[in-house]
């Protein structure tokens, strides 16, 4: 049992288990019952999402490649995921993929500069199993 980290929209592996959406908006143009269908996701939780100035902060990092602007970013997201109901659902997470399989993930193409990649982190150090 464990969590995947995925791309969403991309093919779903075998015994992926459910997938979680974390991020800030559905997908554009796609109709809510289309979301599985598509592999998006099966359930949008956009609680494990970065908030909307700190996701403008983030693309503004990965379009400009800037370095210190990225690692401005993961501090405010980090500090973002230390609030009660996202420190929350992280160790939930991180409980549940002792038992269950699943995937959490985001739209963006490089996980290195994706919150995503943070997500795995944050999940890792509260002992959660990751595929």
């Amino acid at each position: 049992m464990a969590i995947k980290i995925v791309r969403l929209g991309t093919a779903r592996t075998a015994g992926e288990g459910l997938r979680i959406g974390t991020v800030r908006r559905p997908p554009r143009g796609v109709p809510k019952a289309e979301f599985a269908a598509q592999n998006w996701y099966d359930v949008w939780y956009p609680n494990l999402s970065p908030q909307p100035d700190t996701m403008k902060q983030a693309l503004a990092a990965q379009k400009n490649h800037d370095a210190k602007a990225w690692a401005d970013f993961q501090r405010k997201f980090r500090a973002e995921m230390r609030a009660p109901e996202a420190s929350h659902s992280l160790d939930l997470l991180a409980a549940l993929s002792h038992s269950s399989n699943f995937a959490i993930g985001c739209y963006c193409a490089d996980e290195a500069h994706c919150h995503r990649s943070l997500l795995r982190e944050l999940l890792s150090e509260r002992g959660a199993l990751i595929a």
